[in-house]
């Protein structure tokens, strides 16, 4: 089928130009959400007798074929239609006829594509959902298996206190469980219906846009024509969100980078989920965790390209807004692709609890402890920082730690501790002395775990998968 000139226009577009603004080479992922989009407008066209209901029944017949060929592979993007949109309206036209040019009556391919946007950007966010939902959950795995092991807390990347790994890990938790609460307030926002709006304005025909966004399963419709047409928060929401969902996995991937270090040795990556050197046989390299660390550049600029495609742009429609969808199918596939890998690696991720015993409490971070100690006898604190910090600097400098305190020697640098606080110092006996509901005491973190879990099944039976 070759294409029709337009009659506004006395010569065929221009080849390259055709090229440079057909959006098929990346919307074509939309076809099942623009034909589902179509069945619903063209069954509402058909109750309000906009068009015939033989009519309205013969292009639904003609939908769900290019439905089926899609499925198989028999139905192909072909350039010169341009668009998805396009593309299903010149197949209609090959299958059933003329008939096919009703299809388009009360509608424009403005509000169309914000159609099509929203039922496949809702898709993802159900996806992404239970992807995110899986990596929690191997987090809490991970927290359960090796709930009594303590590893050094770091401020400034520097031993601060003891924590338990499972406290440490149980952070993350929260982060991501405020991700999941951003992505269910968003998917209410998406749960939208721009048809109806046509190009700016409405449309004479007596459409019923509330019908068909019922019969999509969408919560309403817009309230303003030019807003349906021109808004793009929806998609800015979904990269914000996404970008600080980023921030939190990056995070979490340079910690597990330097964890898997010879330095830090505290866990090992399984061998799925490492690589080797091209020339040095005896690397491990965490390239997991290296690149859920990386990636997080690219989304971030997804997000910052469409704010500054959207920042100027008067209403309504403008073809610059064309330029959505590749930065949103851009992270979608990121996180499609980097969310299960994530849950892989924590689920298979182990600890090398050897190491950390041989590493933890080997540095002064129970100090803190030992002040506290001094002012639960009833000194000011600033005075005993003061004693503490001159103790470890001694310390430090006879090369000891304060399980290799002596009496003699205590008394001899520092008499105002008791020498039986030393045993006290360990790192089980610090953790175990926090006394607060968000504090690494284990008791607070085991009530952590199993409210997180709680927390889980429930999202999970809300969503319909238990």
């Amino acid at each position: 089928m070759t294409v029709a000139r337009n009659p506004r226009f006395q010569s065929l577009p221009d080849h390259d130009a055709q090229a440079f603004t057909a959006s098929i080479t990346f919307d074509w992922r939309l076809l099942p959400y623009d034909i589902e989009g179509s069945l619903a407008h063209v069954a509402m066209l058909g109750r309000q007798g906009i068009i015939g209901l033989d009519e309205a029944r013969l292009i639904e017949e003609g939908l769900r074929q290019i439905e089926r060929e899609a499925e198989t592979g028999a139905f192909t993007p072909r350039l010169q239609h341009e668009d998805v949109h396009m593309n299903v309206e010149a197949r209609l036209l090959e299958i059933i006829g003329p008939v096919a040019g009703k299809l388009h009556t009360g509608r424009s391919r403005n509000d169309q594509v914000a159609l099509d946007m929203h039922l496949y950007m809702r898709q993802v966010g159900h996806r992404q959902q239970e992807a995110l939902l899986l990596l929690i959950e191997a987090l809490l795995n991970q927290a359960q298996e090796h709930k009594n092991v303590v590893i050094p807390g770091y401020t400034h990347l520097q031993a601060a206190q003891p924590v338990l790994w499972a406290h440490h890990l149980m952070a993350y938790v929260a982060m991501l469980q405020r991700d999941i609460e951003r992505l269910s307030e968003w998917l209410h926002h998406v749960a939208f219906s721009p048809l109806g709006a046509g190009a700016i304005s409405g449309t004479p025909y007596p459409t019923d846009p509330q019908s068909v966004a019922d019969s999509l399963g969408l919560d309403g419709v817009y309230q303003n024509s030019m807003d349906a047409v021109a808004d793009r928060d929806f998609l800015l929401e979904y990269l914000s969100w996404a970008s600080i969902l980023m921030v939190h996995l990056s995070r979490l991937g340079e910690e597990l980078v330097l964890w898997s270090t010879e330095e830090f040795g505290y866990v090992r990556m399984a061998d799925g989920y490492s690589t080797g050197s091209s020339i040095m046989p005896q690397k491990r390299n965490p390239d997991v965790a290296e690149l859920m660390r990386g990636k997080s550049g690219r989304v971030f600029g997804s997000l910052m390209a469409l704010l500054t495609v959207m920042k100027g742009l008067p209403l309504a429609y403008h073809s610059d807004m064309q330029e959505d969808k590749e930065a949103v199918f851009n992270v979608v596939d990121t996180l499609d692709a980097l969310l299960p890998v994530a849950a892989g690696m924590i689920n298979t991720l182990v600890l090398m609890e050897d190491r950390i015993t041989q590493r933890v409490g080997r540095d002064y971070t129970a100090a803190t402890d030992l002040a506290d100690m001094l002012v639960g006898r009833g000194m000011p604190f600033r005075s005993a920082h003061h004693l503490v910090g001159a103790l470890v600097s001694r310390l430090e400098r006879d090369h000891i730690q304060f399980s290799d305190i002596t009496p003699d020697y205590l008394s001899e640098i520092a008499p105002d501790i008791p020498y039986e606080w030393i045993a006290q110092l360990t790192a089980q006996a610090v953790v175990s002395r926090r006394k607060q509901s968000l504090s690494t005491g284990p008791e607070f973190v085991q009530t952590k775990i199993a409210d997180a879990r709680r927390w889980l099944n429930e999202i999970r039976q809300g969503l319909g998968l238990v």
